[in-house]
C-alpha cells in the first residue's frame, strides 16, 4: 500500500521534528568521533516511538507493510539531518537483501528482529576494489556439513570485505561470497568466531564503514546457491532509489543553507543574495534539487507499483541525485565563501556525505553503465 499525500506530510513532519531534536549538528559531530558511530538511545527512540525500521517490511514479518515511497520520505529527512545511525545498512541493504532472496524461512527468522529494531544488520559485498559487482567477488564459501549459524545447513566463509556500512556494530552480517554454484548470499552472526571487524577511516565520518576479515566463519545460506547475482540486482535497484532520496534530502538542505546565508550576509551594504552571481548560483542549485526530488520520488513510486520501468527509473535517480548532491554541496561552500571551507562550518560535512554517496555503489562510471544496462544498451 502507498500512503496518501496527507499521511506522507504527517510522516515527514514527525521525522523532521524528531531529527531536529535528536540529530543537530552538535550531536552529529560528537558521534563522528565516537564508537559506536551512533547513539543507541536515539536508535531505541527511533524504533519505539516512530517504528521506522519496520516501515518497509511486510506485515507478515512484523513490519508495517509500507514501501519505497514512505521510506523515501524518511530517508530524505535523514539525509537532510546527516543522521548517524545504522538505518540505511539495516533497513535498506540487509532487510531488502533477505526479502529479495525469496527465502521464506530466512525472512521469518531474520526480519521480525529488524522490524522491531532489536537487530541491526548490514550487507557485505564490496572488497578491496570497492565494486558491488558480484562477478568480481573473491570471498569463498564452502560446505561444512550440518549445524551452521541460525540452525541452518553449515557453510564456512573465508575472505575480506571492505566499505561495509556499520560493519563493526551489526548484530547480523549478510555476506555475498562465491560458491561452486556462483555468488550466493549468507547470514553471519555479528560475533561469529573467525569474524574480525575494524573501522575504516574514510572521507565521510558520518557514515561508519568497516573492513571485515572472515576466517572460516560459520554461515547460513540465504536463498538458493548461486542466486547472489539475481539478489544483488534487485538490492542495487532498491538501494539506489533509497540512496537517491537521502541525497535529495541533503541537496535540499544545502540549498536552504546557502539561500539563508545569502539573505543574511551583507557586503558593501547589501545582502550578497542581491548580487547577480550569487542569485545565479542559488537558482542553479534549485534546478538541481527539484530535478533530484522529482527523479527519486518517481523512482520510488514506480518501485511501489512494481512497474517494469522501475529499474530504469532507479538508475536515472541514482545518476541525477548523485550529480545534484555534489553540485549543491560545492555551490553551498562557494556561496559561504571562506567560512565554508573551515572545519567549524557544516558545509564540508554535506560535501563529504555527497562524495561518499556518489561513490558508494561504484561511482559515476559504474552507475552510468548500470543505467545503460537497465536500458538494454
Amino acid at each position: 500500500m502507498i500512503a496518501d499525500e496527507s499521511e506522507l506530510d504527517e510522516l515527514r513532519s514527525a521525522v523532521r521534528d524528531f531529527l531536529e531534536a535528536k540529530s543537530p549538528e552538535e550531536a552529529v559531530r560528537k558521534l563522528m568521533e565516537s564508537e559506536p558511530r551512533y547513539d543507541p538511545a536515539v536508535w531505541a527512540q527511533l524504533t519505539e516511538q516512530l517504528r521506522l525500521p519496520g516501515l518497509a517490511i511486510p506485515e507478515e514479518y512484523g513490519g508495517d507493510g509500507f514501501g519505497p515511497v514512505e521510506l523515501g520520505v524518511v530517508l530524505e529527512e535523514m539525509g537532510r539531518a546527516l543522521l548517524c545511525a545504522p538505518f540505511f545498512a539495516t533497513v535498506v541493504l540487509a532487510a531488502q537483501a533477505v526479502l529479495a532472496s525469496g527465502d521464506a524461512e530466512a525472512c521469518a527468522r531474520l526480519l521480525p528482529g529488524i522490524a522491531a529494531g532489536a537487530t541491526t544488520a548490514t550487507l557485505a559485498v564490496a572488497e578491496n576494489s570497492g565494486s558491488w559487482d558480484p562477478a568480481l567477488i573473491s570471498a569463498r564459501a564452502v560446505r561444512d556439513g550440518e549445524g551452521g549459524v541460525g540452525g541452518g545447513g553449515g557453510w564456512r566463509l573465508t575472505g575480506r570485505k571492505g566499505f561495509v556500512i556499520d560493519g563493526t556494530t551489526a548484530d547480523l552480517v549478510l555476506v555475498v561470497a562465491r560458491t561452486v554454484g556462483g555468488p550466493s548470499l549468507f547470514a553471519v552472526d555479528g560475533p561469529a568466531p573467525g569474524l574480525t571487524a575494524e573501522s575504516m577511516e574514510t572521507l565521510d565520518a558520518t557514515r561508519a564503514m568497516a573492513r571485515l576479515t572472515l576466517d572460516a566463519v560459520p554461515a547460513t545460506l540465504i536463498g538458493s546457491d548461486g542466486a547472489g547475482g539475481r539478489i544483488m540486482a534487485k538490492v542495487l535497484d532498491y538501494a539506489s532509489v533509497a540512496l537517491a532520496a537521502e541525497q535529495s534530502g541533503g541537496s535540499r538542505r544545502c540549498l536552504e543553507t546557502a539561500a539563508e546565508y545569502a539573505r543574511t550576509r551583507h557586503q558593501f551594504g547589501r545582502p550578497i543574495g542581491s548580487f547577480q552571481a550569487v542569485k545565479h548560483k542559488c537558482a542553479d542549485m534549485l534546478v538541481q534539487v527539484e530535478l533530484a526530488e522529482a527523479a527519486s520520488r518517481e523512482a520510488a513510486r514506480l518501485a511501489a507499483e512494481g512497474s517494469p520501468d522501475y529499474p530504469v527509473a532507479a538508475g536515472v535517480a541514482h545518476v541525477a541525485c548523485s550529480r545534484a548532491y555534489m553540485f549543491t554541496a560545492m555551490e553551498n561552500i562557494q556561496v559561504h565563501g571562506g567560512i565554508g571551507f573551515t572545519w567549524e562550518h557544516p558545509a564540508h560535512l554535506y560535501f563529504r556525505r555527497a562524495k561518499s554517496s556518489q561513490l558508494l555503489f561504484g561511482g559515476p562510471a559504474v552507475y552510468s553503465e548500470r543505467l545503460l544496462d537497465r536500458l538494454g544498451i
